[in-house]
């Protein structure tokens, strides 16, 4: 059931705010925002025996409910989008994956107007500017180095919707391009590289940002090299992007970052192809044929992990109940984190007065009962379920 909330006070349930959890408390919602006081005539939802989070940021997604944000049209988009929102993701950045130079910036065009509608929070890039050898579930022959004049071609096809560009910054021009994309307001994202440690820090230094899927794709911690994996988590300017689906990181890998990095330097994000919440098959991903099994996508020719079939809702149960990560922290890095770093603060990532109305309902077992995106029920909680 979905429509519009109006006025609406949810009461009885477990409150996440910035400040930390509140039992038995309020959320206020009129019209499209979170208010501070209740207007006269408001309807009371009791949540008692739930919680309220606010709703889920995803910065790294490439598609799902069977469609990609990649290679789509406008409406396969939506429909991926309409996918994440139904398990809480009420804010999604695109990501492209590599592809022939033109392609994208097609795709790019075509991903901002849905930027500008609304629909998306802007156009992520990943690739073709990365390293070979680590390039994953990604094109060889369509790879190139990082041009700061390719660089430049994509962030315009794009008109000021770019949220970020994932880079193999050793490559000739990697650092050229993290200071071009710097000064545009982009965020330069250190991924599927072949970095060392020393390389990677001149990354950061030059502007670089992000970590990609921190030890995904990219060179293994060592005690000797110990690549990009140490400076990405080292350094208080970086904030760190996990997959955590049981298949992309080991649970050890999941506490060493947030040990490391902490809530407000980790971003959940699912790193979704068009198999999310569409079930096993065959798919595509960009130009490359992935096989699904068991919710794991892996490339058909050479078996490697295609992004995955993750949910942030999903992330959010598994790192509260199988991790042990506090959900005061699990809502930073699923909601905050992600939001203050794509400067969108202001109006979503917390439950505060004056932001969008946008939040989701767990039950007692962190299952999603009711999503709201901007005052609107996507899902509509039924009391006493």
């Amino acid at each position: 059931m979905a429509g519009r909330a109006d006025s609406t006070v949810l009461a009885g349930a477990r409150v996440v705010l910035p400040t930390g959890t509140v039992e038995n408390g309020r959320v206020i919602v009129e019209g499209t925002r979170i208010a501070g006081s209740t207007p006269e005539g408001a309807r009371t939802v009791d949540l008692t025996g739930h919680w309220v989070v606010p709703g889920f940021v995803d910065m790294h997604n490439h598609g799902g409910g069977g469609a990609s944000f990649a290679t789509g049209t406008a409406e396969d988009v939506l429909t991926g989008v309409r996918a994440h929102r139904a398990h809480g993701t009420t804010t999604v950045v695109a990501s492209t994956v590599t592809g022939d130079m033109d392609f994208l910036a097609r795709q790019a065009g075509l991903l901002s107007e849905l930027v500008e509608q609304g629909e998306l929070a802007g156009v992520h890039f990943e690739g073709p500017f990365i390293a070979p050898c680590r390039k994953g579930a990604h094109s060889e022959a369509l790879l190139r180095h990082p041009d700061p004049s390719e660089v430049r071609k994509l962030l315009d096809a794009a008109r000021g919707t770019a949220k970020m560009v994932t880079l193999a910054t050793e490559l000739p021009g990697g650092i050229e391009s993290v200071r071009l994309l710097g000064e545009h307001g982009v965020i330069a994202a250190v991924g599927h590289t072949d970095a060392t440690y020393e390389q990677t820090v001149e990354a950061i230094e030059a502007g670089a940002t992000v970590a990609t899927h921190l030890y995904n794709a990219m060179p293994a911690l060592g005690h000797r090299a110990p690549g990009p994996i140490a400076a990405l988590l080292e350094d208080e300017r970086v904030t760190v992007e996990l997959i955590n689906d049981g298949t992309h990181l080991h649970p050890a890998s999941l506490e060493l970052a947030y040990h490391h990095a902490g809530a407000d330097r980790v971003a959940l994000i699912t790193d979704a192809m068009d198999a999310a919440g569409a079930g096993d098959g065959h798919y595509e991903l960009g130009p490359l044929a992935v096989e699904v099994r068991d919710g794991v996508a892996r490339l058909v020719e050479g078996g490697s992990i295609a992004g995955s079939t993750l949910t942030l809702d999903t992330a959010f149960r598994r790192s509260v109940t199988l991790d042990g990560i506090s959900v005061d922290d699990v809502v930073r890095s699923i909601s905050a984190t992600p939001a203050r770093l794509l400067g969108l603060y202001d109006r979503v990532g917390s439950l505060d007065p004056g932001k969008d109305a946008d939040l989701v309902v767990l039950d007692a077992d962190f299952t999603v009962k009711g999503v709201m995106r901007r005052g609107e029920w996507i899902i509509e909680p039924q009391p006493g379920r």
